[in-house]
């Protein structure tokens, strides 16, 4: 397969200001994977890339964007947005994956998809799940290490602390920052508790979902997995044994774990598999 082209693009985002993602495909009418980053991730975060990479050399048109809410700008890798990162939400994030699959479906991202499918990372994982339940276009799913339950980063004495002074900080560990971040995913997640509801959501997904985690995942617990997999017909939990939430992958990329090319193989093989032209 001829190397895909890459293309950037830029929308406008749930939340007003820039949607920045990339397409690589090699052109034309062809099967479809969007991808989608989890907490305090980015479209060029590790892995990402070398998989949309990938997805694009066995024939998709790989799509990865960056939330509008990531807090992550134009430079590529630093959270030089920290006021979109400040009001980021679960609402905003399924907004903005809604926004990049009507561009994507009215080909306004370069190709014309033929099928597309999901792949999500953590809590983009969750997102996706989300997505799939609601959206019959979607004929294909992969999660990696997704949480099946939205609002578990917080510890009850957090949210006490982050009502009382409306900030709760998150911190990057790669850099050492960080990152404010106001009430509004708070608030987003005890409003909207039943529309967030991840683990009810996979209970009506029957498209193939190929879940995959990390046996020593030290982030969403590979319960979580079971979970999710136990809840949908059309599921295969595939548990990568000894590995961690981004299975040995680190950011900036310094090349591929044993672990990463046994969920890498499958995924594509998955997608390969159900997204058939």
């Amino acid at each position: 397969m001829a190397t895909p082209a890459r293309r950037s693009f830029s929308l406008t985002g749930a939340d007003g200001g820039p949607l920045r993602g990339d397409i690589r495909a090699v052109g034309g009418s062809r099967p479809a994977v969007v991808i989608c980053h989890g907490f305090k991730g980015f479209k060029d975060w590790g892995c990402f890339p070398v998989a949309a990479e990938r997805l694009g050399r066995a024939g998709f048109a790989a799509v990865t964007f960056n939330f509008s809410g990531s807090g992550v700008g134009a430079r590529g890798d630093a959270f030089d947005e920290p006021e979109r990162f400040r009001h980021n939400t679960y609402s905003i994030e399924q907004r903005d994956l809604e926004i990049v699959l009507a561009e994507l479906r009215r080909g306004g991202l370069g190709v014309q998809p033929t099928t597309i499918g999901l792949l999500g990372h953590s809590m983009g994982g969750g997102i996706a799940v989300l997505r799939t339940a609601a959206d019959r276009g979607i004929e294909a799913l992969v999660t990696w290490s997704a949480t099946a339950r939205f609002g578990r980063l917080w510890r009850s004495d957090q949210i006490a602390d982050w009502r009382r002074t409306g900030t709760l900080e998150i911190l990057n560990q790669r850099t050492g920052e960080r990152l404010p971040m106001a009430t509004d995913i708070l608030d987003d997640w005890e409003r909207n508790a039943a529309r967030l509801d991840v683990l009810g959501a996979a209970e009506s997904i029957r498209v193939p979902w190929l879940v995959v985690h990390g046996s020593a995942d030290e982030s969403v617990p590979a319960s979580d997995a079971r979970d999710l997999a136990g809840r949908a017909s059309g599921s295969r939990l595939l548990m990568i044994e000894n590995a961690g939430h981004t299975f040995g992958i680190r950011h900036p990329w310094a090349g591929s774990t044993p672990q990463f090319d046994q969920v890498l193989d499958a995924s594509v093989a998955w997608l390969a598999r159900y997204l058939a032209a």
